[in-house]
């Protein structure tokens, strides 16, 4: 099955131009044979006509003819064009075109001086058309006869048939080169609303132009409501998402407070399980707001995020972060490097990986990015002493850590993991071989 628009369209041109053509050809060559025979008939005709005009009887009674027929063809061995005339005796008189000891088959004459016309065969064994009636009257016993070679209209025929087939078969072409001419033209429309739909989608443009035909306008209103509709429901979502994360600060903080109340009368008991739930509730509340805001944001057109900058500022926040520990953070990036995620997950995920490398790096934390066909892979190393093999497929896991003398809640690898698979890309983590942790980042690129 074809599923291409300008396939089908092209393939149904081309079937009916040749069709067509090739029907019109055998008309035209048809009706060509009808004309072409009727000329000849008609010429044979009235070479019998003249032929027995010229005949005359000579003063012992026999026939003889005045003068040669006009037609040269007659008088030329093998011209193709005959002529004789029979009497009761046999053989009268013929056309120097016959060979002696030829002659033509005489014909079957009707009633009267009724002209008959027959296919013989010719005095070369050739098709012949022939015309033939008696002369003067029946009582006479003459009969006239005017025959031509059926190779004289075939050939004129298979002249013309040449000639029709690269006429047309030339027509066919240019028709054919029309009608993909006209296919690329009609279907532009349709190339320039996947343009404007790549804009949209790469963050160029809002929504698709109106000027586009009148037969896909009704198409593009309908996309660019689509769009409009899910850009509000996108915005409703987060803005939902922003009420519920604000409405649970004020209970969070209320329990917090009593959390110190309760230490300051003593009860440290109470007041530690209060403050561990508190902050495991926050936990979750971050880990599921940033999920509610990458599943909202993924596959949004027009969600792009310039890579170099911000890799380029977590690289700055983080050298600040842990000045006191002075590591070396750089940054190698790809420039003109666009990853179709939304920046605020874009920015969550990559310092979440930072902040971990510098946690457990000695000296040194590099950052590199590069485009790898349609995603963008940006790896971050560290010089620390790894993970061990079996718990790196724990490392991901919420709640989990490896390390509990190590501050940190245990979420960041696993919202990492999530916002990453909610794109359509992955994380990973292996040790490298010089030692300390390799955490490659893939998302999809702009």
């Amino acid at each position: 099955m074809v599923r291409s628009l300008r396939a089908r369209l092209v393939v149904g041109a081309v079937l009916w131009i040749v069709a067509g053509v090739a029907l019109a050809g055998f008309f035209i060559s048809a009706l060509f044979r009808t004309h072409v025979t009727e000329l000849v008939n008609a010429e044979l005709i009235g070479h019998l006509d003249e032929l027995e005009r010229l005949l005359v009887r000579t003063p012992d009674g026999h026939i003889a003819l005045a003068q040669r027929l006009s037609d040269p063809r007659f008088a030329q061995p093998r011209a193709g064009f005959y002529w004789q005339v029979t009497g009761r005796d046999g053989l009268v008189l013929q056309s120097s075109s016959i060979e002696p000891g030829q002659h033509l088959p005489p014909p079957a004459l009707g009633t009267g001086r009724q002209l008959v016309r027959s296919l013989e065969i010719g005095p070369f064994g050739e098709k012949m058309i022939a015309y033939g009636r008696p002369w003067e009257n029946p009582e006479s016993g003459y009969v006239i006869q005017v025959g031509a070679d059926q190779r004289i209209v075939d050939d004129v025929l298979a002249h013309f048939n040449h000639a029709l087939v690269l006429s047309l078969g030339a027509l066919a072409i240019a028709l054919i080169g029309a009608g993909v001419l006209q296919t690329w033209f009609g279907l532009k429309p349709m190339r320039r609303l996947r343009l404007a739909l790549g804009n949209i989608r790469s963050g160029q443009a809002d929504a698709l132009p109106n000027d586009f035909p009148s037969e896909v306008r009704p198409l593009v209103d309908d996309l660019n409501a689509l769009i409009d509709a899910n850009t509000q429901m996108i915005r409703r979502a987060r803005a939902q998402a922003a009420n519920l994360a604000h409405g649970l600060k004020t209970p969070l903080a209320v329990l917090a407070d009593e959390a110190r109340r309760l230490l300051a009368r003593g009860d440290a008991e109470g007041a530690s399980v209060l403050a561990q739930q508190s902050e495991r509730m926050q936990r979750q509340i971050d880990f599921q707001l940033a999920r509610a805001r990458a599943a909202a944001s993924a596959g949004l057109p027009g969600v792009i995020t310039p890579v170099g900058p911000t890799l380029a500022a977590i690289a700055t926040a983080m050298q600040r972060l842990y000045a006191e520990r002075s590591l070396t953070i750089t940054d190698a990036t790809e420039k003109k490097l666009v990853a179709a995620v939304d920046p605020n997950d874009l920015n969550e995920m990559v310092a979440n990986l930072v902040d971990n490398a510098c946690k457990w790096a000695r000296s040194r934390v590099s950052i590199t990015a590069h485009r790898s066909t349609e995603q963008v892979s940006i790896i971050i190393v560290d010089d620390g002493s790894g993970i061990p093999p079996d718990a790196l497929s724990r490392a991901f896991t919420p709640g989990e850590r490896l390390d509990e003398a190590t501050p940190g809640s245990g979420l960041g690898l696993a919202i990492v993991r999530d916002l990453a698979m909610l794109y359509g890309g992955s994380v990973e983590l292996t040790n490298n071989k010089d030692g300390g942790l390799e955490a490659e980042l893939r998302i999809p690129a702009a």
